[in-house]
């Protein structure tokens, strides 16, 4: 799999996370189902925006960008995606980009001007397949240049791979046998996906060795012209399907509008985490919808995902205290059932709401028989099993990490003032727990703790 990462030019927004979150649950459910899957997501660390905000800061390119990768990491941690196997950096690729642009020079689908060497998206006929294009008016649109890394969707033009100094570029620059400049975006992950996934650069440059990519994904945004110009730059450099299967993740709204700061509705995680969320409910929030629609994130909609990821927790504790004596049937037929749908609906291009239905159709019935106290250790743990199996996929149970001693004193002393009837100063106790994320319940078995999101 390749994964197309962030600029770190800044924090990274909601809307990119929503698109980071799918590829972590894809990669957890091809892993589940016994796939074996490397994951490169790159990290693009020069581009104009790179350039532009690192001059303004004052800062040189590698320190300005390795600011924002550390933030990058924490919100990935923060989250629980799972690392990528590798994050290449493209600055740390400039010889592979040179080799592939000397490559397409050679085959004549690139051209040299005053300010840079560009692809002529005419001379690639399948210019246009991936995105959908009109290829009928695309000849009109392709006769001017685009030397800015992004562009309208609708300018259609020969875009830059290598872009000659500029004094705009400042310090930012490498003498290579293109002549004195930097990559434009698209080659970069062309040639950071071939580098590390496809065996292109396994013996110096053999495009013999090419092995085309099962899998690359990003958010739609990136489908033209990034995506469309990486299939032009890669295939027309070897002559072979650059990816199998193309996954995009659709747009995040907020209250329904497109995220924008001059609108006030653009948020990072650290905005929502400053509010007093939790991380899990924010993953519950952005993977509960499926990836290829729109989602409208709401905080109406995330104070639903603290109540849902609560649930779950509550309910795999619940599993733990179970304790009739007979097992039943019904629950290994259950719980097959709740197996079934689950492993399905994400089989089916990761249909997300069935899968999650099985498991709360799941969670309903067990509920039931814990009411009733008829839910046997023995059948708890298949229900507990399936659980955790789940929970490999949405990562939101929370970790039974032991508790500070600090905790574990103030749940003692309440315990003690419970039995001496002292109400008020385990009132107080509790209270206090409370404050540091910690719920007391009494129960028939003697005070219960559970952590709070």
């Amino acid at each position: 799999m390749y994964a197309c990462g962030p600029t770190v030019y800044n924090f990274v927004h909601i809307g990119n996370l929503r698109t980071f979150l799918f590829e972590d649950v894809l990669r957890r459910w091809l892993k589940f189902r016994g796939f074996k899957v490397k994951l490169v997501k790159n990290l693009t660390d020069v581009d104009d925006k790179t350039i532009r905000d690192s001059q303004k800061e004052r800062l040189s390119l590698k320190d300005f960008t390795e600011k924002y990768t550390v933030e990058f990491f924490k919100d990935v941690d923060s989250l629980r995606l799972e690392r990528a196997d590798v994050y290449p950096k493209a600055t740390e690729h400039i010889k592979e980009m040179v080799v592939m642009t000397q490559c397409l020079l050679k085959k004549g689908l690139v051209y040299k001007t005053s300010d840079g060497i560009y692809f002529s998206i005419s001379k690639f006929k399948k210019y246009g397949e991936l995105a959908h294009l009109d290829l009928a008016g695309l000849q009109a649109g392709s006769s001017g240049r685009v030397l800015a890394d992004e562009y309208e969707k609708e300018n259609v033009a020969d875009f830059a791979l290598w872009k000659f100094w500029d004094v705009k570029d400042g310090d930012v620059f490498w003498e290579t046998e293109l002549g004195k400049g930097r990559p434009g975006w698209h080659i970069e992950c062309s040639a950071m996906s071939a580098k590390h996934l496809t065996g292109l650069f396994e013996d110096g440059f053999d495009r013999k060795k090419f092995k085309t990519i099962d899998i690359h994904t990003g958010g739609i945004d990136l489908l033209f012209p990034h995506h469309q110009d990486e299939v032009a730059q890669t295939e027309g450099c070897v002559g072979k399907k650059f990816a199998k299967y193309w996954l995009h993740a659709e747009h995040l709204l907020v209250d329904g509008k497109k995220m924008s700061k001059s609108l006030g509705n653009f948020y990072t995680l650290r905005d929502i985490l400053a509010k007093g969320y939790n991380p899990l409910a924010v993953r519950y929030v952005l993977l509960s919808s499926h990836y290829r629609q729109k989602m409208n994130f709401t905080f109406e909609a995330l104070d639903g995902a603290v109540v849902v990821v609560q649930r779950l927790n509550d309910f795999v504790l619940r599993l733990k205290e179970a304790h009739a004596e007979l097992s039943l049937p019904k629950v290994e037929k259950l719980v097959a059932k709740a197996k079934k749908k689950f492993d399905k609906s994400m089989d089916d291009d990761l249909e997300i709401s069935p899968a999650l239905a099985a498991v709360f159709d799941l969670m309903n019935s067990i509920n039931k028989l814990l009411d009733a106290h008829k839910l046997s250790r023995d059948d708890a743990q298949k229900v507990l099993h399936f659980m955790h199996d789940v929970d490999k996929v949405l990562a939101v149970l929370q970790e039974d990490a032991p508790l500070s001693p600090e905790l574990e004193r103030l749940l003692a002393e309440r315990e003690s003032a419970r039995s001496l009837k002292n109400f008020a100063r385990a009132d107080e106790l509790r209270d206090e727990l409370r404050k540091h994320g910690i719920v007391v319940e009494d129960t028939s078995h003697g005070q219960r703790w559970k952590r709070v999101l």
